[in-house]
């Protein structure tokens, strides 16, 4: 499983031009899963995001994570985030999981954020076609991947 995290002062997610879901400070996630993802990726990703140190404190030092400063989550399922291009200039998807695959495993992770981070995540729509709204602070974007845990 991949993310792509990015350290928001807001964000939102709109379908057929009408706001579904929308957050205040906190991570803007998008979220690309793989058929060999599992429940164990799940886990070790949800707790290394709330527990991710890259809000910043009195300093101004990135030392607080979002169970620190009570920051909320966006998370917004992307299949592309698997695209492979490295044969020609289209993008092959094929890493990428059908939805019979993905959506229990997206699923799985709204729960397990949920959990750790205490309280509800904001969504977008499976498969739907959306647009999303950011500011990123900072700009400060990570991405994870739970097969290279580095």
């Amino acid at each position: 499983m991949r993310l792509v995290i990015q350290r928001v002062s807001e964000a939102s997610v709109s379908i057929d031009q009408k706001v579904k879901s929308s957050i205040g400070a906190g991570m803007l996630i998008l979220a690309g899963i793989e058929n060999e993802d599992t429940d164990e990726d799940i886990e070790w990703l949800s707790k290394k995001v709330v527990n991710l140190r890259i809000f910043d404190d009195e300093q101004k030092v990135p030392n607080l994570s979002l169970l620190d400063t009570k920051g909320e989550i966006l998370l917004i399922s992307q299949f592309t985030l698997h695209a492979m291009v490295k044969k020609g200039n289209r993008p092959s998807y094929i890493k990428a999981a059908k939805p019979e695959v993905a959506i229990p495993l997206y699923e799985k992770l709204i729960e397990q954020l949920q959990r750790d981070l205490g309280k509800p995540i904001a969504t977008g729509s499976f498969g739907a076609e959306m647009k999303v709204s950011l500011v990123n602070d900072g700009p400060f974007t990570i991405w994870i991947d739970s097969k290279r845990r580095e």
